[in-house]
């Protein structure tokens, strides 16, 4: 069994405008997956899926406005992430073993018919479990991510892969802040730095940034299947990257090019924030969720 750490519950004692009943799933390697799961159990779901080092309180403005018009929103943390078990060592996490966590939780949801939403390492996973089980999207609205496969790494990103694997700090409610325009409460920084009380529960987040494909790496060939998909993918497909984020500015270009349901979406916007626009932009994120979600009729 993978050793791992469970962050105390007394942790997220009083996290601000996170009101949200926690639920868990087991997973068959024996990590416990936390996930939140709002709004009605027969509405079409919205799948929100964040990225590192973050968890499923980035969400937390976006997901009772999304509930209110109608839909079920469902936000796990990621293995290593949040309430969800930790892994204490890097080697415990490859790519294809994030993927295979969240189509296992997947699966045991039951949920089609969904609207993803995804951001950062949400769209590296969300996009890859949206090509293994195309018939169960309904929608995509993608916001400061993409589907890297093999091309050179952004300098600003290498500059944070190096960050990430050789600081001898890793302050990860700094590292939010340092990704957002408006400036975070103190409540807010300390909740993103909630479930990271030790040097091992931030395996994944240390190693997060190494494993994207950008370069030579391993993942190249799945990720080229995935696109494979993408390009027959001719449901709504909406991008409101930002106009502020150094990393994946222009990213869209390429989705609005290869993926159907892209090119012909009126519906594709610039969002006003740095990386974590679910902290600046909330409600221009939201809108982009229910305009899409209206297009793809669900």
């Amino acid at each position: 069994m993978t050793k791992s750490f469970r962050t105390p519950d007394d942790r997220f004692a009083g996290i601000p405008d996170y009101p949200f009943d926690p639920r868990y799933h087991m997973l068959d390697d024996g990590l416990r997956l936390h996930y939140l799961d709002e709004g009605p159990r027969h509405a079409t779901p919205v799948l929100m899926l964040h990225g590192e080092p973050s968890w499923s309180y980035l969400y937390r403005k976006m997901i009772c406005p999304v509930v209110e018009a109608g839909y079920r929103v469902l936000a796990p943390d990621l293995i290593g992430f949040g309430k969800s078990d930790k892994p204490t060592s890097k080697s415990d996490f490859t790519y294809a073993r994030h993927v295979g966590w969240m189509e296992e939780w997947l699966e045991a949801t039951g949920i089609a018919n969904i609207v993803l939403v995804c951001q950062d390492w949400g769209s590296l996973i969300g996009l890859r479990l949206l090509a293994a089980h195309p018939e169960k999207f309904a929608a995509v609205v993608l916001s400061n991510g993409g589907l890297p496969a093999g091309q050179p790494a952004p300098r600003a990103f290498a500059a944070w892969r190096r960050f990430s694997r050789y600081s001898p700090v890793f302050p990860v409610g700094r590292i939010i802040q340092r990704g957002t325009v408006r400036t975070l409460a103190d409540a807010e920084v300390a909740a993103y730095d909630a479930p990271f009380p030790t040097r091992g529960s931030k395996a994944a987040a240390r190693i997060f940034p190494s494993l994207v494909p950008l370069g030579s790496n391993s993942a190249v060939p799945d990720q080229e299947a995935a696109w494979r998909v993408l390009e027959t993918f001719d449901r709504p497909f909406t991008c409101c990257f930002s106009d502020k984020d150094p990393i994946t500015r222009g990213g869209d270009a390429i989705f609005r090019k290869r993926v159907p349901g892209a090119r012909d979406n009126p519906l594709h916007r610039t969002l006003s924030g740095s990386h974590f626009i679910q902290e600046d932009d909330p409600s221009g994120f939201v809108q982009a969720i229910l305009d899409t979600a209206k297009r793809a009729g669900v």
